[in-house]
Protein backbone atom coordinates (compact mmCIF):
# COMPACT_ATOMS: atom_id res chain seq x y z
CA UNK A 1 0.00 0.00 0.00
CA UNK A 2 1.24 3.27 -0.99
CA UNK A 3 0.78 6.02 2.04
CA UNK A 4 0.61 9.51 1.69
CA UNK A 5 0.32 13.01 4.06
CA UNK A 6 -2.86 14.76 3.84
CA UNK A 7 -1.84 17.79 2.98
CA UNK A 8 1.29 18.70 4.79
CA UNK A 9 0.14 17.43 8.27
CA UNK A 10 2.04 14.69 9.66
CA UNK A 11 -0.91 12.35 9.16
CA UNK A 12 -0.21 9.35 6.64
CA UNK A 13 -3.06 8.10 5.26
CA UNK A 14 -3.51 5.27 2.54
CA UNK A 15 -3.35 6.21 -1.58
CA UNK A 16 -6.66 4.45 -1.67
CA UNK A 17 -9.36 5.30 1.25
CA UNK A 18 -12.76 3.53 1.98
CA UNK A 19 -15.86 5.27 1.08
CA UNK A 20 -18.94 3.75 2.86
CA UNK A 21 -21.89 5.86 1.97
CA UNK A 22 -23.39 2.72 0.81
CA UNK A 23 -23.38 0.62 3.95
CA UNK A 24 -26.36 -0.01 5.59
CA UNK A 25 -28.43 1.10 2.49
CA UNK A 26 -26.71 -0.88 -0.49
CA UNK A 27 -24.46 -3.29 1.28
CA UNK A 28 -26.08 -4.65 4.70
CA UNK A 29 -24.42 -4.81 7.49
CA UNK A 30 -22.13 -8.02 7.04
CA UNK A 31 -20.88 -7.64 3.89
CA UNK A 32 -19.81 -4.15 5.08
CA UNK A 33 -18.08 -5.38 7.66
CA UNK A 34 -16.28 -7.91 5.49
CA UNK A 35 -15.24 -4.88 3.61
CA UNK A 36 -13.82 -2.62 6.21
CA UNK A 37 -11.85 -5.90 7.24
CA UNK A 38 -10.62 -6.43 3.93
CA UNK A 39 -9.78 -2.74 3.45
CA UNK A 40 -7.77 -2.80 6.79
CA UNK A 41 -5.76 -6.23 5.69
CA UNK A 42 -4.97 -4.59 2.08
CA UNK A 43 -3.60 -1.88 3.99
CA UNK A 44 -6.19 0.86 3.91
CA UNK A 45 -6.51 2.78 6.98
CA UNK A 46 -8.04 6.07 5.59
CA UNK A 47 -12.39 5.58 6.17
CA UNK A 48 -14.49 7.82 5.70
CA UNK A 49 -17.99 8.29 6.67
CA UNK A 50 -20.68 11.34 7.87
CA UNK A 51 -23.21 11.68 10.42
CA UNK A 52 -26.01 11.36 7.53
CA UNK A 53 -24.80 8.34 5.49
CA UNK A 54 -27.80 6.04 4.98
CA UNK A 55 -29.59 7.76 8.30
CA UNK A 56 -26.56 7.29 10.46
CA UNK A 57 -26.51 3.60 9.88
CA UNK A 58 -23.56 3.82 7.78
CA UNK A 59 -21.17 5.23 11.48
CA UNK A 60 -23.11 2.40 13.40
CA UNK A 61 -21.99 -0.24 11.21
CA UNK A 62 -18.04 1.14 10.96
CA UNK A 63 -18.46 1.27 14.76
CA UNK A 64 -19.08 -2.24 14.78
CA UNK A 65 -16.60 -3.17 12.10
CA UNK A 66 -13.95 -1.69 14.40
CA UNK A 67 -14.18 -3.13 17.36
CA UNK A 68 -10.63 -4.51 18.56
CA UNK A 69 -9.23 -2.84 14.95
CA UNK A 70 -9.82 0.90 15.60
CA UNK A 71 -5.82 1.88 16.01
CA UNK A 72 -5.51 0.08 12.61
CA UNK A 73 -8.06 3.15 10.84
CA UNK A 74 -7.79 6.91 10.05
CA UNK A 75 -11.41 7.48 10.87
CA UNK A 76 -12.77 10.26 8.81
CA UNK A 77 -16.99 11.55 9.49
CA UNK A 78 -18.49 15.08 8.17
CA UNK A 79 -21.48 16.96 10.12
CA UNK A 80 -23.14 20.40 8.39
CA UNK A 81 -25.71 19.22 6.15
CA UNK A 82 -29.08 18.79 6.66
CA UNK A 83 -29.32 15.73 9.73
CA UNK A 84 -33.03 16.62 11.01
CA UNK A 85 -35.66 19.26 10.09
CA UNK A 86 -36.00 22.44 12.27
CA UNK A 87 -33.86 24.72 13.06
CA UNK A 88 -30.36 23.73 14.42
CA UNK A 89 -31.25 20.69 12.65
CA UNK A 90 -27.92 21.62 10.04
CA UNK A 91 -25.04 23.97 9.29
CA UNK A 92 -21.46 24.77 11.40
CA UNK A 93 -22.84 26.49 14.28
CA UNK A 94 -20.96 25.63 17.25
CA UNK A 95 -24.50 23.97 18.61
CA UNK A 96 -25.06 21.63 15.78
CA UNK A 97 -21.51 20.30 15.57
CA UNK A 98 -21.57 19.95 18.97
CA UNK A 99 -23.50 18.12 19.20
CA UNK A 100 -23.43 15.78 16.44
CA UNK A 101 -19.87 15.26 17.12
CA UNK A 102 -20.99 13.42 20.77
CA UNK A 103 -23.15 11.70 18.53
CA UNK A 104 -21.19 10.46 15.92
CA UNK A 105 -18.67 9.36 18.44
CA UNK A 106 -21.45 7.06 20.19
CA UNK A 107 -22.24 5.43 16.95
CA UNK A 108 -18.70 4.45 16.09
CA UNK A 109 -17.98 3.46 19.13
CA UNK A 110 -14.72 5.83 19.95
CA UNK A 111 -14.16 8.32 22.27
CA UNK A 112 -11.56 10.14 18.99
CA UNK A 113 -11.86 10.89 15.33
CA UNK A 114 -8.74 11.64 13.34
CA UNK A 115 -10.41 13.57 11.01
CA UNK A 116 -14.06 15.91 11.74
CA UNK A 117 -14.84 17.23 8.54
CA UNK A 118 -17.36 20.58 7.85
CA UNK A 119 -19.75 18.90 5.37
CA UNK A 120 -20.35 21.71 3.22
CA UNK A 121 -20.13 25.44 3.13
CA UNK A 122 -22.62 27.52 5.64
CA UNK A 123 -23.35 30.74 4.78
CA UNK A 124 -25.22 31.72 7.43
CA UNK A 125 -22.82 31.13 10.41
CA UNK A 126 -19.94 33.00 10.69
CA UNK A 127 -16.57 30.93 9.76
CA UNK A 128 -14.88 32.26 12.90
CA UNK A 129 -17.37 30.10 15.17
CA UNK A 130 -17.03 27.17 13.01
CA UNK A 131 -13.27 27.29 13.29
CA UNK A 132 -13.24 28.42 16.92
CA UNK A 133 -15.76 25.33 17.44
CA UNK A 134 -13.36 22.72 15.90
CA UNK A 135 -10.21 24.01 17.79
CA UNK A 136 -11.74 23.64 20.71
CA UNK A 137 -12.33 19.98 19.86
CA UNK A 138 -8.66 19.56 18.57
CA UNK A 139 -8.34 21.03 22.67
CA UNK A 140 -10.31 18.40 23.86
CA UNK A 141 -9.08 15.60 22.57
CA UNK A 142 -12.20 14.55 20.53
CA UNK A 143 -11.01 15.26 16.90
CA UNK A 144 -7.08 14.97 15.88
CA UNK A 145 -7.00 17.05 12.29
CA UNK A 146 -10.30 18.94 10.82
CA UNK A 147 -11.11 19.12 7.42
CA UNK A 148 -13.72 20.73 4.80
CA UNK A 149 -16.00 19.75 2.18
CA UNK A 150 -17.90 21.02 -0.50
CA UNK A 151 -16.07 24.62 -0.12
CA UNK A 152 -15.36 27.02 -3.38
CA UNK A 153 -11.93 27.82 -3.25
CA UNK A 154 -12.69 31.56 -1.84
CA UNK A 155 -14.22 29.45 0.86
CA UNK A 156 -11.62 27.68 1.86
CA UNK A 157 -8.84 30.59 1.48
CA UNK A 158 -10.69 32.72 3.59
CA UNK A 159 -11.30 30.09 6.31
CA UNK A 160 -7.81 28.97 6.36
CA UNK A 161 -6.79 33.10 6.57
CA UNK A 162 -9.15 33.65 10.00
CA UNK A 163 -6.94 30.19 11.42
CA UNK A 164 -4.04 31.56 10.44
CA UNK A 165 -4.73 35.23 12.21
CA UNK A 166 -6.37 33.65 15.16
CA UNK A 167 -3.50 31.07 15.61
CA UNK A 168 -5.83 27.98 15.19
CA UNK A 169 -5.83 24.59 13.74
CA UNK A 170 -6.49 24.68 10.29
CA UNK A 171 -8.10 22.84 7.48
CA UNK A 172 -5.80 19.76 6.80
CA UNK A 173 -8.23 18.42 3.65
CA UNK A 174 -11.15 19.49 1.47
CA UNK A 175 -13.33 16.66 -0.43
CA UNK A 176 -14.82 17.67 -3.24
CA UNK A 177 -15.81 15.87 -6.53
CA UNK A 178 -12.94 15.03 -8.75
CA UNK A 179 -12.66 12.90 -11.69
CA UNK A 180 -11.65 12.46 -15.24
CA UNK A 181 -15.62 13.75 -15.83
CA UNK A 182 -15.14 16.17 -13.11
CA UNK A 183 -12.22 18.06 -13.71
CA UNK A 184 -13.37 21.52 -12.69
CA UNK A 185 -11.28 21.47 -9.32
CA UNK A 186 -8.37 22.10 -11.45
CA UNK A 187 -9.62 25.92 -12.19
CA UNK A 188 -8.86 27.39 -8.61
CA UNK A 189 -9.35 24.96 -5.93
CA UNK A 190 -6.26 22.58 -6.97
CA UNK A 191 -3.63 25.28 -7.39
CA UNK A 192 -5.09 26.79 -4.16
CA UNK A 193 -4.02 23.79 -2.49
CA UNK A 194 -0.67 23.06 -3.49
CA UNK A 195 -0.12 26.58 -2.71
CA UNK A 196 -1.28 26.00 0.96
CA UNK A 197 -0.40 22.80 1.24
CA UNK A 198 -4.10 21.19 1.86
CA UNK A 199 -5.00 17.91 0.44
CA UNK A 200 -7.36 17.06 -1.96
CA UNK A 201 -9.70 14.14 -1.18
CA UNK A 202 -12.22 13.34 -4.25
CA UNK A 203 -15.06 11.91 -3.98
CA UNK A 204 -17.26 10.53 -6.92
CA UNK A 205 -13.86 9.09 -8.26
CA UNK A 206 -15.65 6.82 -10.81
CA UNK A 207 -18.36 9.38 -11.22
CA UNK A 208 -20.91 7.84 -9.34
CA UNK A 209 -19.66 4.25 -11.45
CA UNK A 210 -19.70 6.55 -15.25
CA UNK A 211 -16.79 5.70 -15.37
CA UNK A 212 -16.78 2.25 -14.81
CA UNK A 213 -18.22 1.61 -18.17
CA UNK A 214 -21.23 -0.16 -16.86
CA UNK A 215 -23.77 2.51 -18.54
CA UNK A 216 -24.46 2.15 -22.36
CA UNK A 217 -26.57 4.62 -22.51
CA UNK A 218 -28.29 7.25 -20.47
CA UNK A 219 -31.67 5.60 -19.67
CA UNK A 220 -30.54 1.79 -19.26
CA UNK A 221 -29.36 1.46 -15.99
CA UNK A 222 -27.90 -1.90 -14.83
CA UNK A 223 -29.62 -3.84 -11.87
CA UNK A 224 -28.24 -2.98 -8.84
CA UNK A 225 -26.15 -0.12 -10.07
CA UNK A 226 -26.67 3.46 -8.41
CA UNK A 227 -28.79 4.93 -10.94
CA UNK A 228 -31.08 1.88 -10.41
CA UNK A 229 -30.99 1.75 -6.73
CA UNK A 230 -31.19 5.78 -6.38
CA UNK A 231 -33.79 7.34 -8.93
CA UNK A 232 -31.92 10.85 -8.54
CA UNK A 233 -28.75 9.75 -9.62
CA UNK A 234 -29.84 9.85 -13.16
CA UNK A 235 -29.81 13.42 -12.82
CA UNK A 236 -26.01 12.66 -14.05
CA UNK A 237 -26.69 10.37 -16.56
CA UNK A 238 -26.51 12.40 -20.29
CA UNK A 239 -24.95 11.80 -23.48
CA UNK A 240 -21.87 13.42 -22.69
CA UNK A 241 -20.81 11.82 -19.59
CA UNK A 242 -22.05 8.42 -20.75
CA UNK A 243 -19.65 9.06 -23.64
CA UNK A 244 -16.97 9.62 -21.67
CA UNK A 245 -17.19 6.19 -19.95
CA UNK A 246 -17.20 4.49 -23.25
CA UNK A 247 -14.09 6.29 -24.61
CA UNK A 248 -12.47 5.43 -21.07
CA UNK A 249 -13.39 1.76 -21.60
CA UNK A 250 -12.15 1.61 -25.06
CA UNK A 251 -8.98 3.12 -23.84
CA UNK A 252 -8.67 0.70 -20.59
CA UNK A 253 -9.71 -2.44 -22.99
CA UNK A 254 -6.29 -1.90 -25.15
CA UNK A 255 -4.07 -1.69 -22.32
CA UNK A 256 -5.51 -4.74 -20.87
CA UNK A 257 -7.47 -2.90 -17.32
CA UNK A 258 -11.02 -2.13 -16.54
CA UNK A 259 -11.99 1.39 -17.16
CA UNK A 260 -12.55 1.71 -12.85
CA UNK A 261 -8.57 0.74 -12.44
CA UNK A 262 -7.91 3.72 -15.44
CA UNK A 263 -9.91 6.25 -13.88
CA UNK A 264 -8.50 5.99 -10.41
CA UNK A 265 -4.85 5.78 -11.28
CA UNK A 266 -5.28 8.90 -13.02
CA UNK A 267 -6.99 10.53 -10.14
CA UNK A 268 -3.72 9.08 -7.74
CA UNK A 269 -1.55 10.74 -10.18
CA UNK A 270 -2.93 14.32 -9.66
CA UNK A 271 -0.86 17.13 -7.91
CA UNK A 272 -2.10 17.71 -3.82
CA UNK A 273 -4.75 14.52 -4.14
CA UNK A 274 -3.77 13.06 -0.78
CA UNK A 275 -6.37 10.14 -1.09
CA UNK A 276 -8.94 8.96 -3.29
CA UNK A 277 -12.31 7.73 -1.57
CA UNK A 278 -13.71 4.43 -3.33
CA UNK A 279 -17.04 2.82 -1.97
CA UNK A 280 -17.85 -0.75 -2.40
CA UNK A 281 -20.78 -2.40 -2.29
CA UNK A 282 -18.85 -6.25 -2.11
CA UNK A 283 -15.35 -7.31 -1.57
CA UNK A 284 -14.56 -8.23 -4.95
CA UNK A 285 -15.75 -4.58 -5.95
CA UNK A 286 -12.46 -3.53 -3.64
CA UNK A 287 -9.95 -6.21 -4.61
CA UNK A 288 -10.74 -4.51 -8.33
CA UNK A 289 -10.03 -1.06 -7.13
CA UNK A 290 -6.84 -1.57 -5.08
CA UNK A 291 -5.46 -2.91 -8.76
CA UNK A 292 -5.52 0.80 -9.27
CA UNK A 293 -2.31 0.95 -7.26
CA UNK A 294 -0.10 -0.92 -9.56
CA UNK A 295 -0.73 0.96 -12.73
CA UNK A 296 1.65 3.95 -13.94
CA UNK A 297 0.32 5.84 -16.85
CA UNK A 298 2.98 6.22 -19.59
CA UNK A 299 3.14 9.74 -21.78
CA UNK A 300 0.79 8.50 -24.35
CA UNK A 301 -2.06 6.83 -22.27
CA UNK A 302 -2.04 10.34 -19.80
CA UNK A 303 -2.03 12.08 -23.08
CA UNK A 304 -5.30 10.44 -24.39
CA UNK A 305 -6.68 10.58 -20.96
CA UNK A 306 -6.03 14.11 -20.90
CA UNK A 307 -7.71 14.94 -24.81
CA UNK A 308 -11.12 13.09 -23.88
CA UNK A 309 -11.65 14.72 -20.84
CA UNK A 310 -10.42 18.14 -21.08
CA UNK A 311 -14.21 19.58 -21.75
CA UNK A 312 -14.79 18.54 -18.46
CA UNK A 313 -13.04 21.43 -17.14
CA UNK A 314 -15.29 23.61 -18.17
CA UNK A 315 -19.04 24.44 -16.94
CA UNK A 316 -20.56 23.08 -13.44
CA UNK A 317 -19.31 20.40 -11.53
CA UNK A 318 -20.35 17.12 -11.88
CA UNK A 319 -21.39 17.43 -8.01
CA UNK A 320 -21.40 19.59 -5.00
CA UNK A 321 -23.56 19.49 -2.22
CA UNK A 322 -24.89 22.78 -0.46
CA UNK A 323 -27.22 24.00 2.01
CA UNK A 324 -29.93 25.94 0.36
Amino acid sequence: MEYRRLGRSGLEVSALGLGTNSFGKRADESTSIRIVHQALDSGINFIDTANIYAGTESERIIGRALEGKRRLAVLATKAGLVKEPGPNGRGSSRYHLQRELEESLRRLNTDYVDLYQIHTFDPLTPLEETLRTLDDMVRAGKVRYVGASNYAAWELMKALGISDRAGQVRYVSTQTSYSLADRTPERELVPMCLDQGVGIIPYFPLAGGILSGKYAAKDAAPPGSRADKDPGFGRFLNDRTVSLGQEVGRLAAERGLTPSVLSLAWLLSRPAVSTVIVGATGTGQLEENLRSLQVRLDADLAGKLEEISDSFRLGEPFATYRLT
